[in-house]
């Protein structure tokens, strides 16, 4: 699914009005019928007091025409128009007087914060004052507004996005934002609601099909993709009755230190079982008893040092290698990492120590193999590309040096982005249970193993971040959040595949 910008979707308002040959009230009778759908079909004429509160624009508009058709069909509304400006957009003025036709009662105005209603925590609020167009701070009374609805504690559901968020640029630390407990948006979601500074508005979303140009929406390029279920599905490249383990590659994992070999350990099982044909784990020699015994099927190289990496000649010949689970940032590791990568030429996934060798050493992240992927948790990404001010500021950071070092960076996170030059891909999958120690070292192998079955590295990343995520939700349905384990993710990777094909 493609997400727009603001003035992507305003355009394909546009050209849907145009080539369907309606009028825009025509437009927003439609997307209002889908928010009086989505809610009838959850309330189901129960007899709850609703609450609107309809802005001046567009976005209020859309209230305007929900409130009549709940009130047609019986609801008990209390309409209220937040009456900040003068200005008024023509589709809100045309709804305005439609409601008003029908209504015993008038909506009701605030123009202050001695205008605020009073309303049980039990009844329902609707948000319809700010749509997608905000982009500069409200009028102080209407900021109290929203942080009163937020008090109220009602059950909340936001039109399009919450009041108060934008959605092209960041949304200011101190602005007043509806918390919704849903968001009934229209056609698409917006990048907002996966970002860590703002997707915390929102409990629950759902997309609405209003039915825009399909056409246009094919042919335009979205600021980023968002990947679920089908999308994932088209990736995965299946198995033949012939094949042999010699058909889905041989990776080379390089990590683990004393006190470390559990890291590589992870990652290690996790290349096997997300379907490498060969794993071999380069590690000290602290750790061969340890990684033999937990992982039988891999084979095991190890360094003449007992504690750490000293040497990585013999990485030469693999082509898919991920390094830097565990594997600690000594001097003497770090000239051999150095090394290696003035060497080798073939598919590599970074991750742990590696990313912040790498992060110590700025001149290193020119050596990079092209399309390397790289999987940054928050502070590794900070110490490699700097502090930003706000996720666009990240986003945009991350984007300049992925061009910079043609490499792939994986933002680890809720909702992990994985950014290749300027394409940015919104993961779905995956929960806080995964917030534990090893769950990044699991993923690592996730994608080195699909990089050694010939997956693109961009697909790879894609796909095992959907599945590493996809495995943490089967694991919390187990487990719990607290409980689970990086080793459960591993467990989990088999059925994440077979849910894959399962119909929902």
């Amino acid at each position: 699914m493609k997400i727009f910008s603001t003035d992507q979707i305003k355009k394909l308002d546009l050209i849907t009005i145009e080539k369907q040959k309606i009028k825009s009230t025509d437009l927003m009778e439609r997307a209002a019928t889908r928010l009086f759908d989505a809610i009838h079909d959850k309330l189901q004429n129960a007899s709850i007091p609703i609450h609107i509160f309809c802005g001046l624009g567009n976005n209020g508009g859309d209230g305007l025409v929900l409130a009549r058709l709940l009130q047609n069909h019986g609801y008990s509304i209390h309409t209220y128009i937040v009456n900040f400006s003068d200005n008024r957009s023509a589709d809100f003025l045309v709804n305005y007087g439609r409601l008003k036709e029908i209504s015993e009662q008038w909506p009701i105005q605030i123009k202050s914060k001695d205008d605020f209603p009073k309303i049980p925590a039990k009844d329902l609020v609707i948000d319809a004052i700010f749509g997608i167009g905000l982009n500069r701070p409200p009028v102080p009374w209407v900021s109290e507004l929203i942080t009163y609805i937020n008090s109220l504690k009602c059950f909340t559901i936001s039109i399009d996005v919450p009041s108060g968020l934008y959605v092209d640029v960041a949304t200011p630390t101190d602005a007043k934002v509806i918390g919704a407990s849903v968001v009934l948006t229209f056609q698409t979601p917006k990048l907002v609601f996966y970002l860590p500074e703002t997707g915390k508005y929102i409990q629950e979303l759902e997309v609405l099909d209003i039915e825009l140009d399909k056409e246009e929406i094919q042919k335009t390029k979205g600021i980023a993709h968002l990947l679920g279920k089908n999308e994932v599905l088209a990736l995965y490249q299946p198995r033949f009755k012939f094949d042999h383990k010699g058909n889905y590659g041989h990776c080379l994992l390089i990590g683990g230190s004393y006190g470390m070999i559990g890291s590589i350990s992870l990652t290690t099982e996790a290349a096997l079982r997300v379907g490498s044909g060969l794993v071999t784990a380069y590690i000290p020699g602290c750790g061969y008893n340890i990684l033999q015994t937990k992982v039988p099927e891999a084979m095991v190289i190890t360094d003449t040092d007992k504690e750490k990496i000293t040497s990585l000649d013999q990485a030469e010949g693999y082509k898919v290698v991920g390094i830097g689970m565990g594997m600690g940032t000594h001097p003497t590791t770090k000239r051999a990492f150095s090394q290696f990568l003035k060497t080798y030429q073939g598919k590599l996934v970074v991750d742990a120590d590696a990313i912040n060798l790498l992060a110590e050493h700025k001149e290193l992240c020119a050596e990079l193999p092209k399309e390397t992927v790289l999987t940054p948790h928050p502070g590794e990404l900070r110490r490699l590309i700097g502090e930003w001010k706000d996720d666009f500021e990240k986003i945009a950071l991350v984007k300049a040096f992925s061009k910079k070092y043609n490499c792939i960076v994986v933002i680890k996170g809720a909702h992990t982005l994985t950014i290749f030059k300027e394409e940015v891909y919104i993961n779905t999958t995956g929960n806080p249970g995964m917030a534990t120690a090893g769950s990044g070292d699991v993923l690592t192998g996730i994608i080195t193993g699909l990089i050694a079955q010939n997956y693109d590295p961009l697909i790879a990343a894609v796909f095992g971040v959907y599945l590493h995520g996809l495995a943490g939700d089967l694991g919390v349905e187990k487990w719990g959040y607290q409980a689970l384990l990086a080793r459960n993710l591993v467990l989990n990777i088999g059925p994440a595949y077979l849910s894959l094909f399962q119909k929902t």
